[in-house]
């Protein structure tokens, strides 16, 4: 049987038109599911158990690396001389996060205490803890700056006590000892006779009270109302916002617990996540776009005005009594130790800063922090971290200890807490929020695409059958004796019919 060509056309077109139509529904439909299955994917539920695990016990690892500014010239600077430091480290500890207590509550919010815990890595350390290394005493210089507005005499009793625990104005002990705690008589004596005067209740170190701690009750939206809530922190430790800082908008609580963030960020999105380390909340910009594996990324970094005085940036004037910009005086949340954070090495801080130390050189790839976020789903692909933890030090009268010391701003340590997918996760991430995303959208433009080309093509076969036909019965008709004599006949018939009127006229 002969195949008909125009109808099997017709039929083509058809096709053509219902995928290019289909590719259009879903070029519309497409985005909106994705979207959907993002939502899903996001909210903070048991039941979504890729990203509930992430959420709840954080697989992916993270590290701490710590550098220590082991003083060089100890004696000198208590004669007046300029501090001359050098970089120790890392001593690199592996962080392990788990929340407990995860409690759902009825008005789409969760409650959870989230603890971390550190072990030391001898493998990716530069050296072991029992590495000896030498900074400014907190217990003594901090001491001496927060009584030097105590009575004089009051004053000499204290530097005699100093002298009683045979406690200097610098320690030399390992990096295990200073990290984690050491036994200190003067501490066993402040804590007997004044309770509360310091941090922690047993061995005094730096990070003492970190280990084996957890960082307060945060309560935090699922997203199951509004998936543009999720994770911005309700309440830390049952507070709407602060009491630490002298306006109500350094005192709010702001954005998320800086795990996570909200899905669908755009480059005009910030990040901004509340600190309980550093007792405020925090922002960081959008710099640029990259790409992690595969996968897009946006990158976000402190702004210059995170660290900024109240005269460079008016905002954080109610951060202050401040000193130079680039410094944030945490002494309000640090038992009103005059202690201060920074970017290491007083990157993006004032020059001055760097003057009064020897031994500091600053660079944003080596000091400067920053969180490498998925935009589609707020997911955190890279982080690290970096801050550092100064002792503003200066000679207090009547307080021997602190000699002749010229007034400085002296770093002590800088940390780096860093962490980024990798393995099954980043395999599972990359197919489902990357792989299947772009085959989406290969469909859509494909059915819109192979529709038009189809649609195309079978019209053109259509025409071309058409006149085909067309030019065979025109043919066909020129080559029949029969019609050639009908016409003949027809044009005689017209030329007697035009030769009659005329002779009657």
């Amino acid at each position: 049987m002969a195949i008909n060509k125009a109808k099997v056309a017709i039929g083509f077109i058809v096709a053509g038109t219902l995928m290019l139509l289909f590719g259009i529904v879903f070029l519309f439909v497409g985005p909106a599911v994705m979207k959907d299955k993002v939502i899903e994917n996001t909210v903070i539920d048991p039941n979504n158990k890729m990203s509930y695990t992430m959420w709840k016990d954080v697989p992916v690892p993270f590290y701490m690396s710590v550098y220590f500014f082991n003083v060089l010239n100890p004696q000198e600077i208590l004669k007046g001389e300029k501090p001359m430091v050098e970089q120790r480290g890392p001593f690199v500890y592996r962080k392990y996060i788990q929340k407990e207590n995860v409690t759902f509550h009825s008005n789409g919010t969760v409650s959870y205490l989230e603890y971390r815990k550190f072990f030391f890595e001898p493998s990716m350390s530069s050296g072991n803890e029992s590495e000896v290394v030498t900074i400014p005493n907190m217990l003594v210089l901090g001491a001496a700056v927060m009584m030097e507005n105590l009575p004089y005499a009051v004053r000499l009793m204290i530097s005699a006590t100093f002298k009683t625990f045979k406690e200097g104005p610098f320690l030399t002990k390992t990096v295990g000892e200073l990290m984690w705690g050491y036994d200190s008589g003067l501490v066993d004596f402040l804590n007997k006779y004044l309770p509360g005067m310091l941090p922690s209740t047993g061995k005094f170190g730096l990070f003492a009270e970190f280990n084996n701690s957890n960082t307060g009750l945060f309560t935090i939206h699922t997203g199951k109302d509004d998936i543009r809530k999720v994770h911005m922190v309700d309440s830390w430790n049952g507070l709407t916002k602060l009491s630490n800082w002298k306006t109500p908008q350094c005192n709010m609580i702001n954005g998320t617990a800086g795990q996570m963030w909200p899905p669908f960020m755009t480059r005009e999105s910030t990040l901004p996540f509340y600190s309980p380390d550093a007792c405020r909340s925090l922002e960081l910009v959008y710099q640029r776009d990259g790409v992690m594996k595969g996968i897009p990324l946006y990158r976000y970094v402190a702004p210059k005005t995170m660290f900024a005085n109240g005269s460079d940036y008016e905002p954080n004037e109610g951060f202050c009594p401040c000193r130079q910009s680039g410094l944030l005086n945490v002494s309000s949340c640090r038992h009103n130790s005059p202690v201060f954070i920074s970017h290491p090495h007083f990157f993006n801080a004032d020059p001055v800063l760097l003057d009064f130390v020897n031994g500091l050189k600053p660079t944003e790839e080596e000091h400067g922090l920053f969180i490498d976020i998925h935009p589609l789903t707020g997911v955190p692909l890279n982080v690290s971290i970096r801050l550092q933890l100064n002792l503003y030090m200066k000679k207090v009268s009547a307080i021997t200890e602190t000699g002749k010391i010229s007034e400085v701003v002296m770093p002590m340590i800088w940390f780096e807490e860093s962490g980024f997918i990798d393995g099954p996760i980043l395999s599972t991430f990359h197919t489902n929020l990357v792989v299947l995303p772009q085959v989406m959208e290969a469909m859509q433009y494909g059915f819109i695409a192979l529709g038009a080309l189809t649609i195309l093509i079978a019209a053109l076969v259509h025409h071309r059958v058409k006149r085909s036909r067309s030019q065979v019965t025109l043919s066909s008709g020129e080559d029949n004796p029969a019609l050639v004599s009908d016409k003949e006949r027809i044009n005689d018939a017209h030329q007697e019919t035009k030769e009659k009127c005329i002779r009657n006229n």
